[in-house]
């Protein structure tokens, strides 16, 4: 990968002997390593038995979880935030688990249509809910920094699986919570 930034800087121009970029391929590839790590993230692992007996059925929701991912098309980050809801159905899962679910999936080359999905499918895979929602709002910079250049815009994407998606007034309910 060294290599590989070695020659994207020498085709851009630029000089990989001058003081400032001496180093940039071997930390421009420690850097993409760290931001694509969820590609060596295991799900068990990384849940690690943190699922526990509940009688709750109520919705249990995480707001505000940062998000850092890297577009698959521009290969150029989006940050935002992550909302996740789950009606526990016999068990709850390790608050952080959730937090930590999400970075699995957004430290991979990614869509945000496809991100919002597999988290939301992970949830009910790996807790048996009766229901997940996630919500993703992010700003793109493969918008912001070229292309059509628009600082203020928001991506919103949605997943409703089961009781979320089957029972408008759970839906309705999660939403209310968000705001």
């Amino acid at each position: 990968m060294e290599q590989a930034f070695l020659d994207i800087l020498k085709h851009i121009g630029e000089d990989p002997e001058r003081a400032g970029l001496k180093d940039t391929p071997k930390r421009a590839a420690n850097a993409l390593r760290f931001l694509l790590q969820g590609y060596d993230m295991d799900i068990e692992q990384v849940i690690n038995d943190a699922l526990f007996p509940s009688d709750t059925d109520e919705m249990v929701i995480v707001k505000d979880i940062e998000l850092y991912s890297m577009c698959e098309h521009h290969l150029l980050p989006f940050i935002g935030k992550c909302h996740v809801a789950y009606i526990p159905k016999g068990k709850v899962i390790g608050l952080s688990k959730i937090a930590r679910l999400v970075d699995v999936f957004a430290r991979r080359l990614q869509i945000q249509e496809n991100l919002t999905n597999e988290i939301a499918n992970c949830i009910i895979e790996s807790t048996s809910a009766a229901g997940a929602a996630v919500i993703i709002e992010a700003q793109h910079m493969c918008m912001m920094m070229r292309g059509v250049e628009k600082q203020n815009s928001v991506m919103t994407t949605s997943c409703m699986l089961g009781a979320f998606r089957n029972s408008s007034s759970t839906r309705n309910e999660f939403l209310s919570l968000l705001r």
